[in-house]
């Protein structure tokens, strides 16, 4: 969430910055920061009316003690006076309070500076390719064929059992979906990240802590009877493990990493984009999370592209990255990459991570604060990454590595499937 002072150090850099998301919030700002200047206004009046209620029932002890009876009885009354309008204050002043947060809460973070401009993933920008193009056999079969080829994938079964997009691992996929998690997993606490594993519901709470909520988009399964959430991704419960924390300057960098099946109800998904494990609504997928202190924050987002980086290239798989255009980001990022791996067998690009940093974003609805060394409490940055999401690595290595023999395993997996080949 921004900041108020985000808003009124600059209104209409504030407007210009939210343009390049697509958004149109002059309105929006302007409607904020009369609210916000009525709630100054408020408060001031409260304080005025609180500190006279004090000074008033004071005054009635002393009167009191001079036996002036009736005066004491008139300062009474006024005190009451004072009290109903106190109230009535407080009301108001929660009031505009609560329209404050909620016109606040509708406004995206602001893009960085080097965020493109353009309004779909088409103008996004590549700031990385390499293309490491393995040769396939004859009309080579895109994933979901070779996944019932070999009997380690059913789409159907899935159906069954649950419905579209929910598929059921076999055998030596199976294997492989918790090869590539004890690799990621791996991969990343070697680089310094703490695993840990959270729970795979969040309160309301959380959901607005890290963004997801107010979930305009209806995107987030949700357990009505007990009000929880299904998580779309670790980044939830991991990032909200400090909502309402003060850390010190010491405690920085802080850096997680989890495991989670993750749960998107993908509404107004269709077309060739869904077929297989392209679009799932159920997957496996593993997070690093970073808190950083806010001035070497952008180096710490330049380490996680790095790490991630290094993850995808030791799969042998062609790659790039790419910077997301102002209209393609999400609500709560300000700046973000994405890693994208080629399917031979489709022809097309394949998002397998994405990784961002919030800035303050959603350390403000957090609440996640670290004290300076003036001892004054700062909001904290963070930022996350996928890796990595597994479907759609799951769906190239198929593509991309399958031979007449059957589908090669890539050498930093054998280790952990025990085989190098699925025949």
């Amino acid at each position: 969430m921004l900041t108020i002072k985000q808003i009124r150090d600059d209104k209409a850099a504030a407007v210009r910055k939210l343009a390049k998301k697509g958004v149109d919030a002059a309105a929006t700002i302007d409607q904020i920061l009369l609210l916000d200047d009525k709630r100054k206004a408020l408060q001031t009046e409260l304080d005025s009316t609180l500190a006279a209620q004090n000074k008033a029932a004071k005054e009635i002890g002393a009167l009191m003690a001079q036996g002036k009876k009736e005066d004491a009885e008139e300062k009474k009354r006024f005190v009451t006076d004072l009290k109903e309008k106190s109230s009535m204050l407080q009301a108001e002043s929660k009031a505009v309070q609560d329209e404050l947060q909620s016109a606040l809460v509708l406004l995206p973070n602001f893009p960085a500076e080097i965020v493109p401009e353009g309004k779909t993933a088409e103008d996004n920008l590549v700031v990385k390719l390499v293309e490491n193009y393995t040769k396939l056999p004859e009309n080579p079969l895109p994933h979901w064929e070779l996944a019932r080829k070999y009997d380690i994938i059913d789409f159907d079964l899935g159906v069954k059992l649950t419905g579209a997009g929910f598929p059921v691992y076999k055998g030596k996929g199976a294997r492989l979906q918790r090869a590539l998690i004890n690799y990621f997993l791996d991969c990343n606490t070697k680089a310094g990240y703490l695993e840990v594993e959270p729970p795979v519901m969040v309160n309301e709470a959380s959901g607005f802590g890290t963004g997801q909520l107010p979930d305009k988009e209806g995107q987030m399964y949700h357990a009505t009877v007990d009000n929880f959430y299904l998580v779309p991704t670790a980044e939830v419960p991991v990032t909200n493990i400090y909502r309402d924390v003060i850390l010190d300057k010491s405690d920085f960098p802080v850096k997680m990493t989890a495991y989670t099946p993750c749960f998107r109800r993908e509404a107004g998904s269709y077309g060739k984009d869904v077929r297989g494990l392209n679009r799932l609504h159920q997957f496996d997928k593993v997070e690093i999370v970073q808190l950083s202190l806010p001035e070497v924050s952008y180096e710490a987002l330049d380490g996680m592209v790095a790490h991630v980086e290094s993850i995808v290239k030791s799969l042998g798989l062609p790659y790039r990255i790419l910077r997301l255009c102002g209209g393609d980001m999400s609500f709560t990022s300000a700046l973000t990459y994405d890693f994208e791996v080629y399917s031979e067998a489709q022809k097309r690009w394949l998002e397998v991570s994405s990784v961002s940093n919030f800035e303050s974003f959603q350390a403000n609805r957090l609440k996640l604060r670290y004290r300076d060394e003036d001892k004054k409490t700062q909001l904290a940055h963070t930022l996350n990454g996928s890796s990595l999401a597994l479907p759609r690595i799951v769906a190239a290595l198929l593509e991309n590595y399958q031979t007449e023999e059957g589908i090669r395993i890539p050498e930093v997996l054998i280790p952990y499937t025990g085989f190098d080949i699925i025949k």
